[in-house]
């Protein structure tokens, strides 16, 4: 199992597939590696780097859970790299892992090649946070995994139709794990404290991270159903940056799946652009 130990002493997990172009894909913020099982077989020509955030799927839990938070996370992806001796990569970052590479593109931008944000960008819409918050860190009352799927088919049903119930079984099991007294987070739960510990401050303006990016290969996807990008925001993002490529996939909320074609042909144009 490939691993590698951070400056301040933990353990990550990392998995590497394929050649070609170096390419780090960053989770969202409860998640891990698995993010990028369906897409894996579409980015042909990279090798593709995942990392497990720390506290999230198979890498160590912080002792301070202040750690968990986007330049902590923003490092260890970098020390991921320089363990790995690669100067540079692209980033293909879903939500939190998009925030994480505008702040790279604000601070060590000569470490990236171009960066692909999956449903994110400068602005967040309160609502979306409020659902984030209403589930973050909180054991799930059904017990068994297909209970789990079953809930999340049911409450996603207008913003996801017509996926599959063996897709949020795969889903679920990213999310959860099945214990003999029900379901156990796949991340530490003080995740949540991390998060609300930061939700007093005033919020910074991340718009000058964004226009960081403006002289790299630049990919935005929105999912069109999206309660954390806005349409508006996404459109001020390819306003502010023509040079980037956009596309919102029909019938998605946060995050797109990214194997939808229209995910597939905007990250595929992408890559070439860099190889």
């Amino acid at each position: 199992m490939p691993r590698f130990n951070t400056s301040d002493g933990l353990s990550l997990f990392y998995e590497i597939e394929g050649s070609g172009l170096p390419l780090l894909c960053l989770s969202g913020l409860t998640r891990d590696s698995r993010d990028f099982d369906y897409v894996l077989p579409h980015l042909k020509g990279c090798q593709v780097i995942r990392l497990d955030y720390r506290g999230r799927g198979k890498s160590d839990w912080a002792k301070d859970f202040t750690t968990y938070n986007i330049m902590r996370e923003a490092q260890d992806a970098m020390e991921l790299l320089d363990h790995l001796g690669l100067d540079k990569a692209a980033i293909l970052g879903t939500s939190r892992g998009g925030l994480i590479a505008m702040g790279l593109a604000a601070t060590l931008k000569a470490r990236l090649i171009g960066v692909a944000l999956n449903d994110i960008g400068p602005e967040l819409d309160p609502n979306g946070l409020d659902v984030i918050m209403g589930y973050l860190g909180i054991r799930p009352k059904v017990k068994t995994l297909e209970d789990a799927a079953n809930a999340r088919a049911h409450v996603m049903r207008d913003m996801f139709p017509n996926v599959s119930m063996t897709r949020w079984m795969e889903e679920v099991n990213k999310f959860f794990m099945q214990k003999p007294d029900g379901l156990e987070l796949s991340y530490d739960p003080k995740l949540r404290d991390a998060v609300e510990a930061t939700s007093h401050a005033a919020v910074p303006d991340l718009w000058p991270w964004y226009e960081a990016l403006s002289d790299l290969p630049l990919a935005i996807l929105r999912g069109a159903n999206s309660d954390l990008l806005t349409q508006a925001c996404y459109e001020d993002m390819l306003k502010r940056i023509p040079t980037a490529t956009g596309a919102v996939i029909a019938d998605r909320a946060h995050v797109p799946f990214l194997d939808e074609p229209e995910a597939v042909a905007l990250l595929q144009a992408w890559i070439a652009k860099m190889q």
